[in-house]
């Protein structure tokens, strides 16, 4: 074959309509996942977060979080984040740093998290405040990116490039009552009840999952209101993925 047919191939007017079609096909899906972005950030980040947890083996279920305690003068974070391990963190000034450098409070070894990231303050009389230091990946509260401090409350969800994790705040201390005398005597090891199972006062009185029972719309709707909850419960690992997509897009489309 002739360079000058070679030629007439490579620069045909097919080829180069085919190759702008290709081009124009994927702006568009660009341009709608911005508009998706635009109006439903919060949504996307929810389903980020799912894709996050299918890629999850059962060797790294286990959940991050942060605690923060405060409690008379002392004020402290308990966490897992970096070592995996819960551990307890006190800071003279009540500043807890978070990034990928080994000089931060907390070091956490994500490609995603900047070497100086973010920070969670404690400010008397104000509570915990959480500052992000011009980050690449951004720190958001509850699905909201944030550009200034932002107070963060007890149940929060944080999100520190892609590492999400919930936040709590212990600001007082309950002294529950003594244990029964019976329930203790069930809790002295005796070897000769080692194996004669679980005492029948816990059972007697417990109402056991159903089962048997398929999840059936018309199933549910013959139950009786707790128990079509305990049935929900108990069917909910088996159709978790499912159920989670399901309200992801049908959230979506509400909101249109």
């Amino acid at each position: 074959m002739s360079n000058l047919h070679l030629s007439r191939v490579e620069f045909s007017p097919v080829v180069t309509e085919f190759a702008q079609n290709g081009l124009q096909k994927k702006l568009q899906i660009y341009q709608v996942f911005l508009k998706l972005y635009e109006h439903h950030g919060a949504l996307l980040n929810q389903i980020l977060q799912l894709e996050n947890l299918t890629d999850l083996s059962f060797t790294q279920t286990r959940q991050s979080y942060i605690q923060a305690v405060v409690n008379g003068k002392e004020s402290c974070i308990i966490t897992n984040l970096g070592e995996g391990k819960s551990r307890k963190l006190l800071q003279p000034q009540l500043i807890w740093t978070i990034g990928r450098g080994e000089s931060n409070g907390i070091c956490i070894g994500d490609q995603y998290i900047s070497r100086r990231h973010a920070a969670i303050q404690y400010l008397k009389g104000k509570g915990f405040i959480l500052i992000d230091f011009n980050s690449t990946n951004g720190s958001y509260v509850n699905g909201e990116r944030i550009y200034q401090p932002r107070e963060i409350q007890d149940g929060d969800s944080i999100r520190l490039g892609n590492l999400t994790f919930p936040f709590f705040i212990n600001f007082s201390t309950q002294i529950l009552p003594t244990v029964a005398t019976e329930l203790l005597m069930q809790l002295i090891p005796d070897k000769d009840k080692l194996n004669i199972g679980r005492p029948k006062d816990f059972s007697d009185k417990t109402k056991p999952f159903p089962s048997g029972l398929s999840s059936s719309p018309e199933t549910l709707q013959k139950l009786k209101t707790s128990d079509r909850h305990l049935v929900g419960i108990s069917i909910l690992e088996k159709h978790l993925k499912l159920h989670q997509n399901s309200e992801i897009v049908d959230s979506f489309f509400e909101s249109k």
